[in-house]
């Protein structure tokens, strides 16, 4: 790099007909300072897509399969349950493509999360937090069948693993190619992310240890019981060792379908679990050591990440997911204790020179 010249850009090279047209493509970021010095630790910003998250994706390989396929109509009412980032994904996606989009949500998850996607053009309708995540799955089935509105299903859709396999693992081969890749490590939410980026590792990359994390109060994978499903793959009841978490988004209280074919098949090399405080932690330490704003998921998958690296072999390579921004963790514990006021060593440096200072409280 010729550090004697100003930072330029050159621009895209190119005009888009529409917004989902720039999903994808987001950026792998080297983590400089809180990484062991040992490894080269990377980041997928999941962020950088156009609402904010890994679910863009998703929201738009479910809508765009949809249509070839002749199963969802002009103008037809789409349905989904949602911890939220597939909610403003969908939402997205539904109002640049003319769709009216209904929304099912626990209303235990952030109120932002709300907002945005009323502010995208959606309805949101809450559901009870007692009932957990089967709760809002099965009041967005409950309105899919009484009105004739197209469900999503982002937990069972073949779409789901299918966009991160043409897409997201397609872009990590592309920017590892000629360098190691020792290690991916991901959460899940619907298991979209894991299996279809897993399948193309396995094959193109053999070489990648893959290390799946879940809340270590949530450890549906990690303890062996299997998931009871309907004839439609659906889950039939809640799981027996969910219990709720901090991590919004990794996890609903039953393992998905999507994510069933990386536990059969063991795609995964290794699981971790990772409590909640922890994912907080370095949520808040990506953000003020090195820049990166990221929800507590990513901090989630970044504790994860950072355990890895600890034990790597020297010159090790690794990148894990930030599945989303941290704009939408606002009303969460991430930002319990930040201060909306001035803190008193600012208002002493405030009061360190004599001009335009805030009144006394």
């Amino acid at each position: 790099m010729n550090t004697n010249t100003s930072r330029t850009t050159d621009g895209r090279g190119r005009l888009y007909d529409s917004v989902v047209d720039t999903i994808g493509n987001t950026p792998c970021i080297r983590i400089n300072r809180i990484a062991p010095k040992h490894v080269r630790l990377y980041v997928k910003a999941e962020f950088f897509n156009p609402a904010g998250s890994v679910k863009d994706r998703l929201a738009i390989s479910i809508i765009e399969e949809a249509e070839r396929r002749g199963e969802l109509a002009p103008g037809q009412t789409v349905v989904e349950a949602t911890s939220g980032n597939t909610g403003i994904g969908l939402a997205m996606v539904c109002a640049a493509r003319g769709y009216p989009l209904v929304v099912t949500m626990a209303d235990s998850f952030s109120v932002e999360r709300r907002r945005l996607m009323r502010l995208l053009g959606a309805k949101v309708i809450l559901t009870p937090r007692a009932a957990k995540g089967m709760g809002m799955y099965l009041k967005a089935k409950e309105l899919a069948e009484a009105n004739g509105w197209f469900l999503a299903r982002q937990f069972e859709t073949a779409d789901n693993a299918t966009v991160h396999e043409n897409t997201t693992a397609r872009e990590l081969l592309a920017d590892f190619r000629g360098e190691r890749l020792d290690y991916w490590v991901t959460g899940y939410g619907t298991g979209g992310t894991m299996t279809g980026v897993a399948r193309v590792l396995r094959r193109e990359r053999p070489e990648t240890r893959i290390v799946l994390c879940e809340p270590s109060i949530a450890q549906l994978v990690g303890s062996g019981t299997a998931q009871e499903r309907g004839p439609d793959r659906s889950p039939a009841v809640g799981h027996p060792a969910f219990t709720p978490h901090p991590v919004q988004g990794w996890t609903p209280d039953f393992i998905p379908h999507v994510l069933q074919e990386s536990i059969d098949k063991h795609y995964y090399d290794e699981l971790l679990a990772i409590a909640g405080p922890d994912a907080i932690a370095w949520s808040r330490r990506l953000a003020a050591e090195e820049g990166i704003f990221a929800g507590i998921s990513g901090g989630a998958t970044l504790a994860a990440a950072i355990q890895v690296a600890e034990r790597a072999a020297e010159g090790s390579v690794i990148c894990c997911m930030l599945p989303d921004t941290g704009e939408r963790y606002l009303s969460t514990p991430l930002f319990e204790g930040i201060a909306t006021e001035m803190t008193p060593d600012e208002e002493a440096l405030s009061r360190s020179t004599p001009g335009y200072q805030m009144p006394a409280a």
